[in-house]
């Protein structure tokens, strides 16, 4: 009898040591990257883009352990508001009201367990578009929800 009660503890304790042995869950807390200099990138700060015509964009993400989605907002900067993330300025337009400003806001899922994507986005641009100085804003979501944001001054003629 004292084998068995020795055996049990002897059990309950190496299932307790196993347990606590285990490695903790990694928490993802670092945010997804957008690459800016990745080869083929576009658009990138002060680019051009022409009304009537496609354009395709194209950026390379990464997350330290899984992507998400990302999204897409091309609005007017007709005012010269500024997001912030821009490294260096672009020639501007005179500050004008919108008639009939281009507006694209579009979210795209990323193929589950990728740590790296390329995106690539065909994106027409309207003929009767208002021309002048737009932001396109890329926000980049990994799967925990850490979301990245960077905006890009281009201009549309």
């Amino acid at each position: 009898m004292k084998q068995i009660s020795q055996f049990i503890l002897l059990t309950v304790i190496a299932l307790f040591t196993v347990a606590c042995d285990k490695d903790e869950p990694t928490v993802d807390t670092a945010y997804p990257v957008i690459d800016a200099t990745a080869a083929g990138t576009f658009p990138v700060q002060c680019s051009t883009v022409k009304r009537g015509e496609k354009f395709t964009f194209r950026a390379a993400f990464s997350d330290n352990m899984a992507l998400g989605s990302y999204s897409l907002d091309i609005h007017h900067n007709f005012d010269h508001h500024t997001h912030s993330t821009e490294v260096s300025d672009c020639s501007t337009d005179p500050v004008k009201k919108p008639v009939n400003p281009f507006l694209l806001i579009k979210s795209f899922d990323i193929p589950e367990n990728q740590r790296a994507y390329t995106a690539t986005q065909e994106i027409e641009v309207p003929a009767d578009i208002d021309p002048g100085d737009y932001h396109f804003m890329i926000r980049l979501t990994d799967k925990e929800g850490w979301q990245t944001l960077r905006g890009i001054s281009i201009k549309i003629q």
